[in-house]
């Protein structure tokens, strides 16, 4: 089985730098056409079973590349909450105490204030994930790139854990299962 993780477009949060998760942005207009055109190229992974996070991003993403065909959502799958830092910039959180204590040490067990820490986030997801695993067929998920990362970190541990695999916007990763057990995984689409 191939499980298929694919980050959503390009949104106004990602393109001004913001910290964002819980918000429910949309894409933008222009990655929306770019998903298009990723599509028509064969950027799509041709599988029997489709899902989304059900976050708006997602969602949109999905009917870029896939049009209107029939699909489930996963909640387990949305991006973290970022509490407080929701919708903030670096520049206007540099200076800011629970910023700084968050950045600092374990990045996976330190909890956003008023949100979620990238374990919590990461436990969610292969949760969700678990039932489409189980049933053994070809799947693509439409996702968030911190949910790729720590999904994958966890399959295939990397001393750079998630950032070792955060995909850019409309691409991720191929995952190949032997049964329930994760054995490889590539670069979706390929380079």
């Amino acid at each position: 089985m191939i499980l298929y993780l694919i980050r959503h477009g390009a949104t106004e949060g990602s393109e001004r730098g913001l910290y964002y998760g819980a918000t429910d942005l949309p894409i933008t207009a222009e990655s929306e056409k770019e998903l298009r055109a990723l599509a028509e190229r064969g950027g799509r992974p041709d599988v029997k079973r489709h899902y989304t996070s059900g976050m708006k991003r997602a969602e949109q993403s999905f009917t870029a590349l896939y049009g209107d065909i029939p699909h489930e959502a996963l909640p387990g799958m949305r991006e973290i909450d970022l509490g407080e830092f929701e919708m903030r910039s670096y520049d206007e959180l540099k200076d800011d105490p629970a910023f700084i204590e968050w950045c600092s040490g374990d990045n996976e067990k330190n909890v956003c204030p008023g949100g979620e820490s990238g374990e919590q986030v990461t436990n969610r997801a292969l949760d969700a994930l678990k039932p489409v695993i189980e049933a053994g067929e070809d799947a693509v998920v439409i996702t968030h790139g911190g949910v790729i990362g720590g999904v994958l970190a966890r399959l295939f541990p990397n001393p750079n854990g998630r950032f070792a695999f955060t995909p850019g916007v409309g691409t991720g990763y191929a995952v190949e299962f032997d049964g329930t057990r994760p054995v490889g995984y590539r670069r979706f689409p390929e380079e």
